[in-house]
């Protein structure tokens, strides 16, 4: 096998992990902006949430590609990988998720617990069990629900590669999953339980068995990839070919009228199937662009400070929206106040540097990127490496040769 079919890591690749925060990002704050635009230009930034689309797609695609040829259905190697899946995702995630409930202990901030017991939501947030609920899935770092989707995949994952090579069935899977999502809901839609599995909208978009196609879809680039190799002789640019189409389902999403009780057109039934079907093809073919393409976009996405946001993104992801983005805004209010205090006192009729909200925005995204970078490389980073070599769930095979069969990365 060529070196070219060996590469583990792709810059670009990562690249995008900061494109699609920043996506999220303006998903979540695009009305500050609303006036400029008219309510279609709201409407088609408003489903910039396909950033967690993306997630998803690279998250199939990553894990097949680094674990498919070398998995072994075994405990050592169960253990193993999910020791390393841990490692990335958990300590930042529970970290700030305390941080969380630390504000909502010293603010009284409703929108971390939503009115419920603030020990029992802090409980599932830390399990990832309250993506599960309709009625907890926004609690604490709201949009951590992608969190649980995440890790349902990552523990699901080696059956899935188990069940394609003993019984070659692959997109069997996402069908029966999905299938079985539909009859949680018809079982439990029927039991006021919180909103576990409570409606087909919460199932399709909030779950992994909803969402579970998306995942499935970057999992066959991965088996395209490992089987063909990046050599290409037809000269598509899928890389823009690919974007351009993803941009074509934010514009379909942003024609479909809202479904009752949800802001996006991400919810009504079309909404739902543009997302959930026919984005994550288009996202692959953006993938495979930049995987087997000389473009000036694979260029500005492998940059070194790009790929640099990229590695911070998860925390810029995390933190974004909620506890932190809030006191964020608190402060610029604060300021804004201070400024004009001290303008009066001095008989100035100046101009605060914080009374735009658009400029108080950019201040956000520049401050909480520096923040991701920060804690990215002085927290992040360390635990990670840390982890990976310790001795939690399985000795380190470093520590210990007689392992070193299990070792993954």
């Amino acid at each position: 096998m060529s070196q070219n079919r060996l590469q583990n890591y792709f810059p670009a690749l990562t690249g995008v992990r900061a494109l699609a925060a920043y996506l999220v990002f303006v998903s979540h704050y695009f009305y500050v902006f609303g006036e400029n635009f008219s309510q279609i230009g709201q409407r088609f930034f408003g489903e910039f949430h396909i950033g967690v689309t993306i997630f998803f797609v690279l998250s199939g695609f990553l894990i097949t590609y680094r674990y498919y040829n070398n998995f072994h259905l075994t405990k050592d190697w169960f253990k193993q990988y999910l020791k390393n899946r841990v490692a990335r995702i958990y300590p930042m995630y529970a970290l700030l998720t305390l941080g969380a409930f630390i504000y909502f202990f010293a603010t009284g901030d409703q929108s971390i617990t939503k009115g419920y017991n603030p020990y029992a939501m802090l409980a599932m947030n830390i399990t990832f069990v309250r993506g599960f609920f309709y009625s907890f899935w926004d609690t604490g770092i709201a949009q951590g629900w992608s969190l649980t989707v995440e890790e349902c995949f990552y523990f699901s994952a080696p059956f899935a590669f188990f069940i394609m090579q003993r019984y070659r069935k692959f997109w069997l899977q996402p069908a029966l999953i999905t299938g079985f999502g539909a009859m949680l809901v018809v079982i439990f839609s029927r039991v006021d339980w919180y909103g576990f599995f409570g409606n087909f909208t919460f199932m399709m978009l909030f779950t992994f068995l909803g969402r579970c196609f998306e995942f499935f879809v970057g999992m066959q680039l991965a088996l395209y990839v490992l089987g063909k190799g990046f050599v290409r002789t037809n000269k598509v640019k899928y890389s823009y070919l690919g974007l351009f189409l993803m941009f074509g389902c934010v514009f379909i999403m942003a024609l479909q009228t809202p479904a009752k009780g949800w802001p996006t057109g991400l919810q009504s039934p079309i909404g739902v199937f543009t997302n959930n079907y026919l984005l994550p093809v288009c996202i692959a073919l953006f993938f495979y662009g930049l995987l087997t393409e000389t473009t000036i976009l694979k260029k500005l996405l492998a940059n070194k400070f790009v790929e640099l946001l990229g590695k911070s993104s998860y925390i810029f992801y995390l933190i974004h929206l909620g506890w932190m983005y809030n006191l964020l805004h608190g402060w610029f209010n604060h300021a804004n106040d201070y400024a004009f205090e001290l303008y009066d006192k001095w008989g100035k009729d100046w101009y605060s540097p914080f009374e735009n909200d658009p400029i108080n925005l950019l201040y956000a995204f520049v401050i909480l990127n520096i923040i991701s970078i920060i804690l990215y490389k002085l927290v992040e980073e360390p635990l990670n490496h840390y982890i990976r070599k310790s001795d939690f769930l399985i000795k380190n095979p470093k520590k210990n040769p007689e392992n070193k069969s299990v070792l993954i990365q």
